[in-house]
């Protein structure tokens, strides 16, 4: 198969997954007619493009060159095929630091790829501007129910909706560290709750600016 057409084709894979060109399209601020061009044949993927491509879903570089056709069974032993295979891998997004995370949306644009401690490959579905945050300390480390214990690496999407309820990244006016907190709304009244009851919430008004909601809880073991 011509390289071209097996991009097209893992192309194809990947919008299906979001089951129209304009969902896919809004999900990383694409021209869907763009995308559907390029999946009827009428405008070929090079290079250039590919790779445009990749960075903006955060796919490593060539991977619309190299992910398996649908169908493939490559890799597997007679004595695998018994495994489910696991959630596909999303995107790679940048683990940053608290400080970093409170100024988040005035460095996104001129963000470094060196600047991250490390990326980090999720099965979040996520937005481009997407993060992740390495929990410090045990504020929303619950008895029971959800928790979020120091050490979990929390996927943050700045471009996701919060609600009463949502899990957070916020950030008070006086402090230079974002926060993770569980976001109540009660009418006029919003607070910033830990998990972990040992812990006070912290009532917020104009003070607070939400940074971004969390998506998925990863832990290293």
């Amino acid at each position: 198969m011509d390289i071209r057409d097996t991009r097209r084709e893992n192309l194809r894979q990947l919008v299906n997954e979001f089951g129209t060109k304009a969902g896919f399209g809004r999900h990383y601020n694409v021209d869907p007619t763009y995308i559907s061009q390029i999946l009827n044949g009428h405008r070929n993927l090079g290079e250039k493009a590919a790779r445009k491509l990749e960075a903006t879903m955060g796919l490593p570089k060539l991977a619309l060159d190299n992910l398996p056709e649908k169908g493939s069974s490559e890799g597997l032993s007679s004595g695998q095929v018994n495994v489910v295979p696991g959630p596909n891998i999303h995107r790679s997004v940048p683990l940053i630091s608290w400080i970093q995370a409170g100024g988040w949306s005035e460095i996104i644009d001129n963000f470094q790829p060196g600047e991250a401690e490390e990326w980090r490959e999720t099965t979040a579905r996520v937005g481009p501007h997407a993060f992740a945050l390495r929990v410090e300390g045990d504020s929303m480390t619950a008895p029971s129910g959800v928790s979020i214990p120091e050490g979990s690496v929390v996927i943050i999407d700045p471009d996701a909706a919060y609600i009463n309820g949502s899990i957070v990244v916020a950030k008070l006016v006086d402090t230079q560290e974002a926060t993770l907190k569980k976001l109540i709304i009660d009418g006029p009244n919003r607070y910033l709750k830990p998990l972990n009851p040992a812990y006070s919430p912290i009532a917020i008004n104009g003070n607070c600016r939400i940074i971004g909601v969390a998506k998925k809880v990863e832990l290293d073991l």
